[in-house]
């Protein structure tokens, strides 16, 4: 086995529980027989200068994360080691009906998996659903379509991933079939399709093409239709954006029905397919503006208000979000709730200063759009803006709005997308609720 040797005073991150070691932390590679190199996707045991063992990682001398640590031990990384691993992350999940609830049950270094995104979606396909008349739900659905089927959409953004791809489907498939889950505990069986959606950034920094489209079994054509949180939503996990749904945010979407006033007029600010927006008229809005620079995402957002009885208070504005922002507020428009959730401004640190001035300007212009009383429900999923930078960003955009706020809560990514600690980067999505006093 390989030794990935630190330099000097490089080890605390890592005993503090950081997965990553970066190539310029390195010392030197060494080899049964002395100095080596390192050839992508193999296992490295990292010790730092003082010889304190680290862990066993996973490397790629072609990445700026050279090596990711999977154990604290000298683990090998097997079939036998996959089942365990997408077990144990199963079992952690339960506070999800994983027999109902589509889930993220795998989110890479979260789940001590680096590199590794699997999502579960639960449901039918979307043309049989079509056929019936009226809000779905889950119960109707059962009983007049069947028990519902299930897709994986699959991220490999790690070259060591990537490269075991064949031994992590059929480690997941087993899991699935055998591992009894649930009130029920029967196993989620084998899923009806396994989509790849593989065409991330990070797979570029790892030396990996992009690669998207069915990897196993079939996708219907149309998409599926799912439930969160008892409201139905179709999903096209193979022309979505990354892994199809927006699972991070449905703990965040319920939580809306406290901020909803009947009646209320709601901006929905980079809408995407609607779901934040859908969920407020749910919850007694009488009007959704549902903002977004996609036409495509703007029709599924209307197909799932109609799935939804809401269509007659959707109205899809296709538009870059500061530029209808500006119109608003020229043409003195007001609003109850404004939900802003952007994309991520700040994909890399370099990028930080610049993000903020996005996430400054949209929420300047929402609060001058918001009545008095209103509340702005505002999210960040860029990991290089922390929760600090993110509060102080909102409280600049407030002085400037010359509006006075108090935060009602303060939110994160939904359980199944687990923070670790030590880990900074698994915390990447922030949700802050305000309101204008």
């Amino acid at each position: 086995m390989k030794r990935i040797i630190l330099k000097a005073r490089e080890e605390a991150r890592l005993l503090a529980g950081h997965p990553w070691v970066y190539d310029n932390e390195v010392a030197r590679i060494l080899g049964p027989q002395g100095p080596a190199s390192l050839e992508p996707g193999e296992t490295a045991d990292v010790e730092s200068a003082g010889k304190t063992y680290i862990g066993r990682a996973l490397v790629n001398p072609h990445s700026k994360i050279i090596a990711r640590i999977y154990s604290p031990s000298k683990e090998g990384i097997d079939k036998g080691f996959f089942k365990r691993r997408i077990r144990q992350a199963l079992e952690r999940r339960t506070s999800y009906d994983l027999h109902r609830e589509s889930a993220r049950i795998v989110f890479g270094e979260g789940d001590f998996l680096p590199g590794l995104i699997i999502d579960r979606f639960v449901g039918w396909e979307a043309r049989e659903a079509a056929k019936e008349e009226g809000p779905l739900s889950f119960e109707r659905a059962e009983a007049t379509l069947g028990p519902p089927g299930s897709w994986l959409s699959m991220q490999f953004l790690s070259y060591g991933m990537d490269s075991r791809r064949d031994i992590i489907i059929s480690a997941l498939e087993e899991v699935l079939e055998n591992l009894p889950l649930g009130k029920a505990a029967r196993p989620l069986g084998r899923p009806q399709g396994i989509v790849e959606k593989s065409a991330a950034s990070f797979r570029e920094r790892e030396g990996l093409i992009p690669r998207e489209g069915l990897m196993a079994g079939t996708f219907p054509v149309g998409g599926i239709l799912i439930h969160e949180n008892r409201f139905p939503f179709g999903v096209d996990l193979v022309q979505g954006q990354k892994t199809g749904y927006f699972l991070d945010q449905k703990e965040n979407r319920l939580n809306l029905q406290r901020w909803v006033q009947p009646g209320a007029r709601v901006l929905d600010g980079c809408a995407y397919t609607g779901s934040f927006g859908i969920h407020a008229a749910r919850f007694g809005a009488a009007s959704i503006c549902a903002v977004d620079s996609s036409a495509e995402a703007l029709a599924q957002g209307m197909y799932n208000a109609r799935l939804n009885a809401v269509a007659d208070r959707f109205i899809p504005v296709e538009g870059d979000i500061f530029a209808v922002l500006r119109s608003y507020e020229r043409d003195r428009e007001r609003f109850d709730l404004i939900i802003l959730d952007p994309p991520a401004f700040a994909k890399t640190r370099a990028s930080l200063e610049g993000a903020l001035r996005g996430y400054k300007e949209i929420n300047l212009r929402s609060l001058k759009l918001l009545k008095k009383g209103g509340v702005l429900v505002s999210c960040s999923c860029s990991h290089a803006v922390d929760e600090g930078a993110f509060k102080t960003m909102v409280a600049e955009a407030a002085r400037d709005a010359e509006a006075r706020l108090q935060q009602l809560d303060f939110r994160y990514q939904a359980q199944d997308h687990p923070i670790l600690i030590g880990y900074d980067e698994s915390l990447y999505l922030k949700c802050g609720v305000y309101r204008v006093v």
